[in-house]
């Protein structure tokens, strides 16, 4: 997978994972590249997460990939969220 598809998996299920956990990072121009990287850190989450479970990693851009991303940034997202409130 090319970087520029990396890059729009990492902001499809960081966005996603942002509007469904209400925690927002960032604003304005800052906030679409934390987003990016919030989705790429879910990625390797969920690709982990897949790997173990046997369902395959994040390798292409498909379905399947984003919705292991997306777990992965929403886990990502929780964690961050109980940490920054403690």
């Amino acid at each position: 997978m090319g970087i520029l598809l990396w890059l729009l998996l990492g902001l499809i299920a960081g966005a996603l994972a942002q509007f469904v956990t209400k925690e927002r990072i960032g604003g304005g121009c800052t906030g679409i590249i934390i987003t990016i990287v919030v989705g790429l850190v879910g990625a390797v989450i969920g690709g982990f997460i897949g790997g173990a479970l046997g369902w395959g990693g994040v390798n292409d851009f498909d379905l399947r990939s984003i919705a292991l991303a997306f777990v992965g940034a929403v886990l990502f997202l929780l964690v961050l969220g109980a940490i920054r409130r403690t």
